[in-house]
């Protein structure tokens, strides 16, 4: 036979646990939340003090939902009470344990409060307790939990009979044998909801769900009632809160949104887009109430403009490469259609044996969004440098024009041409060169932070076709790739572990034959630390690096916080360059280390110290590195 507990049966409010009394169609909470009693005042009697303790249940999640909703415990030190209030605390946690125990899926257990070992409503308590020393009160809170009850069936069905409800598609996470606990049936509620959402229906609802308890078979029934509304697409989006930018620029910008079928994803992506125009310190996506004229949603993007300019110093050091200092310049908004212009130096002083001079980069770059009415961003650029390295002198002059195209919002493809003149000097020959290229270029970032990444991966690619034209035309080809891995190893983003790997090539031509600023070379900060700049790979007979055709890289870095900002990091470095455009692992060098990070807002201030663990001629025996911003 079918038992239904009192008040529990075919109620269309009923919502598991606390949400008795809750208004249709609103989620259930995973424990109730009862508001504080009223406190007693002087009147009530002098200060009554109490000490409360729990009996563990054997749930673990059932122990922290009644601690959770305890008046008792809630408001001991924060709210002092009389033997009255006490009592009355005692009264009211007595029905908030029987909603944790429900909201557990313990719809047969029971709850038990003691004050110094009398139940609440015991005649006379509150006198009593008002008449004890000055220990005290203790204040016992348990338990018995009985059988959990499970989940017989969980079905939806139309709000309005014959509605289509095609695209809540099933009751997911909520199958027969499930504990009917609280936090699961509202959970699923919310899967239903987002189901329909993505489907195209922007006012979808639960407004209301049944929900029957069996004693018997200790079991419960969940129906879920949908109410799909109507399924639409989006109108133009209209942006408001911009007073210097072009409107023209930001209809463009919001514009892949209009027409497309309602998507709360798609909404948000197109709400990055206009935030990544750079302009903007926030945007907010709002839809409409009800749909327009047309049956479309109406959107509004609300705006705020940020500072239009901006400068900013940075340094690094590393031992064998010396003190790099960079500072820029930079107008997000130069022709009022958020142009970005950053105008950067950079000054470095090697301090490798046998360099002795200062080199230095001076370049602007010019980003224009949405160039020519396409959805792609023109990137101009034109660089003055001069490198002073052991490997080799380069002053040079280079420039380019690409256009990048964000395919969804973690892949960005790019193509372009790119030119460069210059002069480089070696040990052994002295190069005047001009080159062509035609990059083509792909990146993908899916980290969860830009600047300081605990989960996700990264993944760059540059193939660059290349013409060189000075004493001899050479015509190849230079890959570069890198990508990276990071894992959350506790949950918390206290200890990640962070994987590299790297590899680069040049085909169709002979080491000798190109400028020395296109071969490959290892060791450094950004490379393999323990080891000098560049140190690491082929070498003139003077043993001054030479640089090769091929490249591999990997790095492992376990990063664990401490405390607050502070951190530290151990790692191991690996790297190898070959003469030809393959290159096996072979000679394979080897770097350990340790450091320390602090993070700030702009990424982490490091330092690290590393060891070489293989001989490389004339590297020193260590390396120390101290930046801002990880590793990779």
């Amino acid at each position: 036979m079918r038992s239904l507990h009192p008040g529990f049966a075919l109620l269309p409010l009923l919502l598991v646990g606390p949400a008795l009394g809750q208004p249709a169609g609103e989620p259930a909470a995973e424990a109730p939340r009862p508001a504080a009693p009223a406190e007693p005042d002087d009147a009530d009697g002098p200060v009554r003090s109490y000490e409360v303790s729990f009996t563990a249940t054997g749930d673990a999640r059932l122990n922290t939902a009644m601690e959770g909703v305890s008046v008792l415990r809630r408001l001991r030190e924060s709210v002092p009470t009389s033997a009255e209030g006490l009592v009355a605390r005692a009264l009211q946690d007595q029905g908030n344990m029987r909603l944790a125990l429900r909201s557990e899926g313990y719809y047969g257990g029971t709850a038990r409060i003691t004050l110094a070992g009398e139940a609440p409503d015991a005649a006379g308590l509150a006198l009593r307790l008002a008449n004890r020393g000055t220990e005290p009160v203790p204040v016992v809170i348990s338990a018995e939990t009985g059988p959990q009850y499970t989940i017989s069936t969980a079905t939806l069905r139309p709000d309005v009979v014959d509605t289509d409800i095609s695209g809540a598609g099933e009751v997911a996470g909520l199958g027969p044998g499930d504990p009917a606990r609280a936090e699961v049936v509202n959970s699923t509620q919310e899967t239903v909801l987002t189901r329909l959402r993505e489907a195209g229906h922007p006012f979808a609802g639960v407004p209301r769900r049944q929900i029957t308890v069996d004693h018997d078979a200790r079991t419960m029934e969940v129906v879920y009632f949908v109410q799909p509304g109507p399924r639409a697409r989006f109108a133009q989006p209209v942006v408001e809160g911009s007073e210097n930018v072009d409107p023209e620029l930001l209809r463009r910008a919001s514009s892949p949104l209009a027409g497309e079928v309602y998507d709360p994803r798609e909404l948000d992506r197109v709400r990055r887009d206009v935030l990544a125009l750079g302009v903007f310190g926030t945007v907010r996506a709002r839809t409409g109430e009800r749909l327009d004229p047309d049956g479309r949603l109406p959107v509004t993007f609300l705006v705020a403009e940020r500072p239009f300019r901006a400068i900013g110093v940075t340094g690094a050091y590393e031992t064998r490469y010396g003190p790099t200092v960079r500072a820029y310049w930079e107008h997000r908004n130069l022709f009022g259609a958020a142009e970005r212009l950053r105008v950067e130096a950079e000054l470095s002083r090697p301090t490798q044996r046998g360099v002795s001079d200062w080199g230095y980069r001076l370049g602007a770059n010019l980003r224009q969004p949405w160039f020519a009415g396409l959805n792609a961003t023109a990137v101009s650029d034109v660089t003055i440098l001069r490198e002073r390295l052991l490997a080799y002198d380069r002053d040079a002059v280079t420039a380019g024009f690409s256009l990048e195209r964000k395919i969804d919002p973690r892949l960005t493809l790019s193509a372009g041409i790119a030119g460069e003149v210059g002069r480089t000097e070696e040990t052994d020959q002295t190069l005047k060169y001009t080159l062509v290229s035609l990059p083509l270029g792909a990146r993908f970032d899916g980290t969860d932070n830009v600047l300081d990444p605990s989960r996700g991966y990264r993944a760059n690619l540059l193939i660059s076709p290349t013409i060189s034209l000075g004493a001899s035309t050479e015509l190849f080809t230079r890959i570069r790739g890198t990508g990276s891995a990071y894992f959350d190893l506790s949950g918390g983003k206290g200890s990640i572990l962070a994987l590299r790997a790297g590899f680069g090539t040049v085909a169709g031509a002979e080491a000798g034959s190109i400028p020395p600023h296109l071969r490959f070379y290892a060791g450094g900060g950004g490379s393999v630390r323990g080891y000098d700049y560049q140190i690491i790979g082929p070498r003139r007979a003077d043993r001054t690096p030479r640089g090769g055709l091929s490249l591999l890289e990997g790095s492992v870095e376990l990063r664990q916080r401490i405390t607050g900002p502070y951190g530290i990091a151990v790692f191991a470095d690996a790297g190898s360059v070959g003469q030809d455009a393959l290159s096996g692992f072979g000679d394979l060098a080897f770097g350990v280390g340790a450091g320390v990070r602090y993070a700030t807002a702009i990424g982490p201030i490091r330092a690290d110290i590393a060891l070489p663990l293989t001989k490389v001629p004339g590297n020193s025996g260590f390396g120390l590195y101290v930046g801002i911003g990880q590793a990779f």
